[in-house]
């Protein structure tokens, strides 16, 4: 395995312990969203997302729900931030060479394609709940390293290294994902236009310009203009991140590390949080143990919990005895797949899928889809955190 720096290894490590608290303050906003929508205020649970909000300059009119300027508005800086990340590594970190992507990416590869299929099984004679196989092929980077992190400096680095890389890839795959499957009807002028606002970004980049305000004026104007169009509004913070400077000349800041570092405390402790809060509120009234059992939820919770550990411990093996990988240092087979148990907690990005797969409001696929992520990821947690414990001690007491 290639050898980190230094400087690497400890703002990794900064990334991590930022990432775990994170996940502390994300199930709090969940489970404060369930407790909310299940009382006797629940009402007002749902007013709140359903409070119009209302944006208007001149011609220009933005009229929509809080619910869908969190998942469309807010979800953009996630999303950007994941664009800012994914640039980073390609260019200069774990995804910047064949022997460090090999062993995550084709994993990833099997934590994306299994949990799809097993929805797919469950699902193949319910054509409109065919529209969330997406939904358990997520992995979610905040929880997944938070469980671990709960275990201390006993996890060796290399292990969260593999879980951070393989995250990384797993959300550049559901960027492809929901850029091809999940936009709607598309309107060529709109179209143009961020066509033509995404030209002025990579000119921009190509003259050289280091204003970090620059980019995000011109990609706000891009944000509205792929909302007008069809493809969801979310991409839009992707090409944003791709067009801001990495390297520079001299001395000078980056700016991608420069707003990156800005941007993570708002998304963590801010943005996803509140996503968490607008989203993970499931209704339980009227619904009984049958409803867990149903197609939708089952092939959810089976596909993040069985799904995931099978395609990514799966391909990592296959990945590893077929020479082309090699185990991660200070890692066995055990606590691998103790690893690999964690990425099916799909959570954030799992019920933002379900939000384009399925009306989460409306329909009884998007209450079922949000109830199978929270069994599943719950599941993936509880088992993943026991295994890797369990496995982290056997290898401590064989080390004595």
């Amino acid at each position: 395995m290639a050898v980190i720096p230094g400087r690497a290894v400890n703002a990794i490590r900064e990334f991590l312990k930022l990432e775990s608290a994170s996940g502390i303050i994300l199930v709090g906003a969940a489970v404060l969203a369930l407790i909310l929508n299940n009382s006797p205020i629940s009402g007002l649970y749902d007013l709140l997302l359903d409070t119009p909000v209302e944006i208007r300059v001149g011609a220009l009119h933005l009229a929509k729900p809080l619910l869908l300027w969190i998942n469309d508005g807010l979800m953009a800086v996630f999303f950007l931030l994941i664009g800012l990340e994914i640039k980073r590594e390609v260019l200069d970190g774990q995804l910047s060479s064949l022997s460090q992507i090999a062993l995550p990416g084709i994993a990833a590869v099997g934590g994306m394609a299994v949990p799809a299929l097993i929805y797919v099984f469950f699902n193949f004679n319910n054509p409109g709940a065919l529209n969330g196989w997406a939904i358990p092929a997520a992995t979610d980077i905040a929880f997944a390293l938070g469980i671990m992190t709960l275990l201390g400096s006993r996890v060796p680095l290399s292990l969260k290294l593999f879980l951070l890389t393989l995250a990384i890839i797993d959300d550049l795959g559901a960027i492809v994902i929901i850029a091809i499957f999940y936009s709607g009807k598309l309107s060529l002028v709109s179209l143009v236009m961020a066509g033509i606002t995404v030209a002025a970004l990579a000119a921009m980049n190509f003259m050289g310009v280091k204003r970090i305000a620059a980019y995000v004026l011109v990609g706000a104007v891009l944000w509205i203009c792929v909302l007008k169009s069809g493809v969801h509004a979310t991409l839009a913070g992707v090409v944003l991140a791709l067009a801001i400077p990495l390297r520079t000349k001299d001395e000078e800041p980056c700016p991608l590390r420069e707003l990156e570092h800005t941007l993570h405390p708002w998304v963590a402790f801010g943005i996803m949080p509140v996503f968490a809060f607008a989203n993970a509120g499931v209704s339980l009234d009227g619904m009984s143990l049958h409803t867990l059992f149903e197609p939708v939820p089952v092939g959810v919770a089976l596909g993040l919990f069985l799904g995931k550990q099978l395609g990514v411990f799966g391909f990592a093996k296959l990945c590893i005895k077929l020479g082309l990988a090699r185990m991660p240092e200070g890692a066995t087979w055990l606590t691998l797949y103790g690893t690999s148990v964690l990425c099916g907690i799909g959570f954030t990005m799992s019920l933002f899928i379900s939000t384009l797969a399925f009306d989460p409001g409306m329909s009884d696929e998007g209450i079922s889809a949000r109830l199978g992520i929270l069994a599943g990821s719950f599941v993936s947690a509880v088992f993943g955190y026991l295994l890797l414990r369990y496995s982290l001690a056997k290898q401590t007491d064989q080390s004595k």
